[in-house]
């Protein structure tokens, strides 16, 4: 018989009040992600029209703090090329098109 250790992940929430995020700390969390966001449109704005003629509808992930960005056709290579030398930072995926969405809400 082997022994087999389930790990929990620690939930938030009213049930466990001892792991809810204060709102300051939300908010602090939010802003970052959109400082990111904006860093990563920027890059994508000054790009995408040089990249767009040859790789349209191709997948565009973007480091923010660097500026490096990584383009496929398949989502999850771009992404693996990015993790490669990114391996622990923050990227941002956007589409190669008109809007950079990359699937319809």
């Amino acid at each position: 018989m082997t022994n087999t250790k389930s790990v929990r992940r620690r939930q938030q929430g009213r049930i466990f009040p001892e792991f809810t995020i204060p709102p300051e700390e939300l908010a602090r969390r939010q802003a970052e992600k959109n400082a990111r966001g904006q860093k990563a449109r920027v890059v994508f704005d000054q790009v995408c029209p040089q990249l767009i003629a040859d790789h349209y509808n191709w997948f565009i992930v973007i480091e923010p703090n660097s500026g490096d960005y990584f383009i496929d056709p398949d989502i999850a290579i771009a992404e693996k090329k990015a993790r490669q030398k990114y391996p622990s930072g923050w990227i941002i995926t956007f589409r190669i098109n008109e809007t950079g969405a990359c699937d319809r809400i």
